[in-house]
C-alpha cells in the first residue's frame, strides 16, 4: 500500500487547506495503515470512519471530512490521487491539525464541573507559560502519565527526588519553576476544595455560575485576559497558586467552558448562540 499525505501545492484550486493522499491500487484504508504528515494518530489506531462508495475516511481527519479527487495533483497509471478536505467552520486558531480540530471540537468552551477536569487545565495552561498550546497538547498524555493522572491529592505530596525525576522526563516541558508551581498549586487546590466544598463551587462564582457566551464575530476581537480573569488570577495568587497570571487564567477559562469564546462564523459558536 502506498498512501502519503503533501502540503498542499500552490497550483491547488481550493480556497481551503487540504491533505493531498496518493493512495495506490485501494480506494477504502484502515488507519493503521497510514501516518500522514500531521502526525500518527495513536489513540485510535484501527478505528475508520465510513463513507460513501466505499471510501474510508482515515481516523485523526476532522469529522464531516470527506476523501474525492483534486484536479491540482495529476492523476499517474496505478495511482488514485485523493484529499481530504473539511466540511466544517471553526475557529480561526484551530487549522488542519487533527489534534487541534479534536480538542477544539470536544472540550473547548465546554463547561467543566469536575474537580479534577479543572485541575488538569490549571496545570496545563500554566505548563504553556511562554509556549505554544499546542506544545502542551501534543504532550498531554505525557503530563497524565508524569503528574498521576492530573490527581492533586497525590501531586501535593511529590517529595524533591519525585521533582528531580520529572526534570529527567521527556514527556513534558522540563522545567523547574514550572514542576515546583504544579506541587505547590496541587496543596492550594487542595485548600480551596476544603474550604468551598469543591474547586468548582469555587470557580463558578467568577462567572456568576454560569458561561459567558461572548459571541465575538473574527478572532482579532477575542481578549487576551478581562475583569474577570484579572479578579480570578488576583486571587488564586492569594491562595498561593502560581503561573496564574491573567493570560493564563483567561486560556484556563476558556478551556473549561467558563468564558464562550467561539466566534459566530464557527459551527459551535452558532450552535451556543
Amino acid at each position: 500500500m502506498d498512501l502519503y499525505a503533501t502540503d498542499q501545492p500552490s497550483n491547488c484550486p481550493r480556497s481551503k487547506p487540504c491533505f493531498h493522499y496518493s493512495l495506490r491500487h485501494v480506494l477504502s484504508v484502515k488507519a493503521k495503515d497510514i501516518e500522514p504528515a500531521f502526525g500518527r494518530q495513536d489513540s485510535d489506531p484501527d478505528g475508520v470512519v465510513q463513507e460513501p462508495e466505499g471510501v474510508t475516511t482515515p481516523v485523526g481527519l476532522p469529522s464531516g471530512s470527506i476523501l474525492q479527487s483534486c484536479p491540482c495533483v495529476p492523476i499517474n497509471a496505478g495511482v488514485q490521487v485523493l484529499i481530504a478536505t473539511d466540511t466544517k467552520i471553526r475557529c480561526g486558531w484551530v487549522g488542519m491539525k487533527p489534534h487541534l480540530i479534536r480538542y477544539h471540537d470536544e472540550e473547548w468552551g465546554v463547561p467543566v464541573h469536575d474537580d479534577r477536569t479543572h485541575f488538569e487545565m490549571l496545570l496545563l495552561e500554566g505548563a504553556q507559560a511562554g509556549l505554544t498550546w499546542e506544545t502542551i497538547l501534543l504532550r498531554r498524555e505525557g503530563y497524565r502519565k508524569a503528574f498521576a493522572g492530573f490527581d492533586p491529592a497525590v501531586i501535593a505530596r511529590f517529595t524533591p527526588r519525585k521533582k528531580a525525576s520529572l526534570m529527567k522526563n521527556v514527556g513534558i516541558i522540563r522545567n523547574q519553576l514550572k514542576i515546583e508551581a504544579a506541587v505547590a498549586n496541587a496543596q492550594a487546590f487542595l485548600a480551596v476544595q476544603k474550604e468551598f466544598g469543591s474547586f468548582d463551587r469555587y470557580i463558578w462564582q467568577f462567572v456568576g455560575g454560569k458561561p459567558r457566551i461572548n459571541g465575538w464575530k473574527s478572532l482579532s476581537q477575542v481578549p487576551a485576559l478581562t475583569s474577570e480573569s484579572e479578579a480570578l488570577s488576583k486571587d488564586l495568587k492569594k491562595r498561593g497558586f502560581r503561573f496564574v497570571g491573567s493570560t493564563i487564567v483567561y486560556a484556563y477559562m476558556q478551556a473549561v467552558g467558563l468564558v464562550n469564546d467561539h466566534t459566530s462564523d464557527c459551527f459551535l459558536g452558532r450552535e451556543s448562540s
